[in-house]
């Protein structure tokens, strides 16, 4: 059961674009040693008003609270261009975890993709998070790419 909050397009409340900059830099981009700067780029494309709806960033909030945020983006691995569209870096405020958000924000992403006319959606996840993904309805369809497992998961599943 998901915690009492709300999923929302980063569009609709871009006051939390500073903190889904920070956790995702921090977890992910900081350690690659990419500054901060390129990642706020990156987001700010999520939040041009354009109608495409890729790439697109959510964000789950309470009470103006930020909770987490999950991104859906073109291309999440170099190695296979051919899939499109990814959900990815998902991020639960510690506090906020095992509390359904992170299932709730990866399923809030995949149908926006499936909305948009999309039939499959794509993330990557290192070995030791593949079977919460598992858990949560994604198919695993390749193993140890770069590191990384590779699910999929269908419109309509």
């Amino acid at each position: 059961m998901m915690a009492d909050c709300t999923l929302s397009d980063l569009r609709d409340v871009p006051d939390f674009a500073a903190s889904v900059a920070d956790r995702v830099w921090r977890a992910w981009w900081k350690p690659a040693g990419v500054p901060l700067v390129a990642l706020r780029a990156r987001l700010d494309e999520s939040l041009c008003p354009a109608l495409a709806r890729v790439p697109s960033s959510f964000v789950a909030h309470r009470h103006g609270a930020f909770l987490g945020t999950v991104a859906l983006i073109a291309s999440d691995m170099d190695e296979r261009p051919q899939l499109s569209p990814w959900v990815a870096a998902l991020w639960v405020e510690p506090e906020w975890r095992g509390q359904g958000i992170g299932a709730a924000l990866v399923d809030h992403a995949a149908q926006a993709a499936f909305a948009a006319g999309h039939e499959r959606v794509y993330l990557c996840a290192t070995a030791p998070n593949a079977p919460y993904y598992l858990k949560i309805g994604w198919t695993r369809i390749e193993r140890d790419v770069e590191g990384l497992d590779i699910f999929t998961l269908a419109a309509g599943r």
